[in-house]
């Protein structure tokens, strides 16, 4: 099947209110005037239907009842000859319309409201806005078609080689880690068989052994004399004076 037999009809925009003047032939390069028509006794009123197939738009004036065909004029390109707008108004354009012979005439149509035509005119915008799209995205890929392509395949007995991380492994063996640098943390070993030092305890200072007094030892004798043991228990006493010592040992002895 053919690529145009393919290609189907969408509808752009639908006005149903046109009119369709006859209008004088263009005897210099200046533009068209919409006051050098009859704006006022037009010439045949009816819809206008804008629709596309392909990448070609058609303006289409057809009846407001039956919807037979009036004329229609082909758009290939806008702006551009099939179509152009008046020098004095916005609600004016000037069409060229054919028929199936190829035969073509130029006349004008016109709407009563001004939103009709903004309609109109943007809906030829939009269309061949995308056309250009169409056109550019179908040009990149031909080009990208025509481009010689990469062979990234391994040739019969090509191989290839991996360094990952500079790590070499022995056989038989797992691989060593790497050792940190100085941006690196590092751990230093535990010593060897386990054991932790446990710190030694400082000796007592001088001042506290010289608060701290140490009765004298008590001889255990059987053959101590009472005397002896008087005198101790008097000497070790804090609160017996000089004095009362030495009574007392007179008083014994």
């Amino acid at each position: 099947m053919a690529a145009a037999e393919l290609e189907y009809e969408s509808v752009l925009c639908v006005k149903p209110d046109v009119n369709v003047y006859r209008i004088p032939p263009r005897t210099s390069n200046r533009g068209y005037r919409a006051s050098d028509w009859k704006l006022d006794h037009p010439d045949w009123t009816g819809r206008l239907r804008v629709t596309s197939k392909g990448k070609t738009a058609y303006v289409k004036l057809e009846d407001k009842v039956s919807g037979e065909l009036f004329a229609q004029a082909p758009i290939d390109q806008y702006p551009g000859i099939a179509v152009e707008t008046v020098t004095d108004s916005s609600r004016y354009f000037v069409i060229r319309i054919q028929d199936g012979t190829g035969r073509s005439a130029f006349i004008g149509i016109g709407f009563t409201d001004r939103g009709d035509a903004f309609d109109f005119n943007v809906s030829l915008q939009d269309h061949f806005k995308w056309v250009k799209q169409e056109t550019e995205i179908s040009k990149e890929t031909l080009e990208a078609d025509t481009r010689p392509k990469l062979d990234l395949g391994f040739k019969e007995g090509q191989t290839i080689k991996l360094n990952i991380g500079n790590m070499t492994t022995k056989k038989g063996g797992a691989a060593k880690p790497r050792v940190s640098g100085s941006g690196g943390l590092s751990l230093l070993p535990p010593p060897p068989g386990g054991k932790i030092a446990v710190p030694s305890i400082p000796p007592a200072s001088s001042a506290s052994i010289a608060n701290h007094v140490t009765p004298p030892p008590m001889l255990k004798s059987s053959n101590m004399s009472s005397t002896v043991v008087f005198l101790i228990s008097l000497l070790s006493s804090p609160t017996g004076s000089s004095s009362e010592w030495l009574k007392q040992w007179n008083g014994i002895n």
